[in-house]
């Protein structure tokens, strides 16, 4: 929905910058939240589910922080907003490391 929004919605609303802005946000929120439901599969496979949990955990931050934070900044043109961004990228790395940790554990 963010994704037809952006597409449709804003067009002639916010400058092309601001659209591209939004669609990294979509794309991201998108991929993470594919990682989300591969979490959630993983932990039926034999995989660790402490770690698979933080990992969901971190990609749920990311989105917030990240795609949010992106959100706000095209939505509100609130500028203070933009140093929170790096943050969810961060918490989207650490999600990353956490998911491989619990396959390299896998059955420990």
């Amino acid at each position: 929905m963010a994704g037809a929004f952006g597409a449709h919605g804003l067009r002639g609303l916010v400058s092309d910058r601001g659209l591209e802005v939004f669609q990294t946000a979509v794309t991201y929120q998108m991929y993470h939240s594919i990682a989300l439901v591969l979490s959630a599969l993983l932990s039926g496979q034999g995989l660790p589910r402490k770690w698979l949990g933080w990992s969901a955990g971190f990609f749920l931050a990311g989105i917030l922080l990240f795609s949010g934070s992106l959100y706000l900044l095209v939505l509100t043109d609130i500028r203070w907003i933009g140093p929170i961004t790096p943050l969810g990228g961060m918490s989207f790395m650490v999600g990353w490391a956490l998911l491989i940790t619990s396959g390299l554990r896998r059955n420990k």
